[in-house]
């Protein structure tokens, strides 16, 4: 292969990252904060504290404090081996977002070497910001269907196929690895990780989850195409119309279904109370919902 067709397959791989960008532009700004939020904890909670860390990010700390490599670079290549198997049985965009979030999050590390971190002296405390913070970083990333790499590409195979949690998936692989860090950092700070880790799942699970959380609403009303109308209108959602028998009238009386987020569930409460207080209204959480208005196919 000559050098001018190398570089115009290079050059078309880079055009094709930029025209994803900006088609994606919101899924680019949600990967690039949750990944910089990450690597900002690392930098502030976990090297300076010798806290063991959660999969390739784990070995890559670990890597550091035995043998003082830096974390960026074994992140980068463990990654990029990852990448290979990753082309081959995930989507395109998938792997397009994890590289992206790869290279900055190394960059980010080897970049923040340079910079004085201050040391918090609770090292408690140290943990708990640290689970917290990765974890909301993480269900950012998670949220538009991007990855940190690593560990995150077989869990989130396991969560499409098989509803694995995330958060449960990484709790049970990670405990592994804190089993070994055991023997390099001490039990002291084995548990610490152990507790960063814990809170980590937590706030992944229920970040991911409150992202996608809707209510699911069924409406019997003597007005039901105003109500259609309200929702269709002020409220910019849609509705599904059923026809419906009274158990013990039989009488037929149509139904509305809808998924509205809580604040606009709020707004047909007091629609309803003002135009048919003879309404019958059941509210229901839907976890997740999939399809135009709601959370793309393209994330999964």
């Amino acid at each position: 292969m000559g050098v001018g067709s190398f570089g115009s397959k290079v050059r078309g791989a880079a055009s094709r990252v930029l025209r994803e960008i900006r088609r994606e532009w919101k899924a680019f700004v949600a990967i690039s904060t949750g990944v910089t939020v990450q690597a900002i904890a690392v930098t502030l909670f976990i090297l300076p504290n010798r806290f063991p860390d959660l999969g390739v990010s784990g070995i890559a700390v670990l890597s550091n404090y035995v043998f003082g490599v830096s974390p960026a670079w074994v992140i980068l290549t463990i990654n990029s081996l990852l990448m290979i198997w990753a082309w081959k049985e995930l989507s395109p965009r998938f792997v397009v977002w994890t590289m992206w979030a790869v290279l900055l999050f190394s960059a980010l590390l080897k970049g923040f070497e340079y910079f004085p971190v201050p040391v918090i002296g609770d090292r408690f405390m140290a943990a708990v910001l640290s689970g917290v913070i990765r974890g909301l970083g993480a269900g950012l990333i998670f949220r538009v269907g991007g990855s940190t790499g690593g560990l995150d590409i077989p869990g989130l195979a396991l969560r499409r196929r098989y509803g694995i949690e995330m958060g449960q998936f990484s709790i049970y692989i990670n405990m592994g690895l804190l089993s070994l860090s055991f023997f390099v950092v001490g039990l002291e700070s084995a548990i610490y990780g152990a507790v960063a880790l814990y809170v980590y799942g937590i706030v992944v699970d229920n970040s991911i989850r409150s992202f996608d959380l809707r209510k699911q609403v069924f409406i019997i009303t003597n007005i039901p195409e105003r109500v259609s109308e309200f929702i269709n209108l002020s409220l910019n959602r849609g509705t599904t119309r059923f026809e419906g028998v009274g158990g013990y009238s039989g009488q037929i009386r149509p139904v509305l279904m809808t998924l509205l987020d809580p604040r606009q569930v709020v707004a047909l409460k007091k629609y309803l109370a003002a135009n048919d207080p003879t309404a019958f209204m059941s509210v229901s959480v839907a976890s997740e919902v999939l399809g135009k208005g709601f959370k793309s196919w393209k994330s999964l």
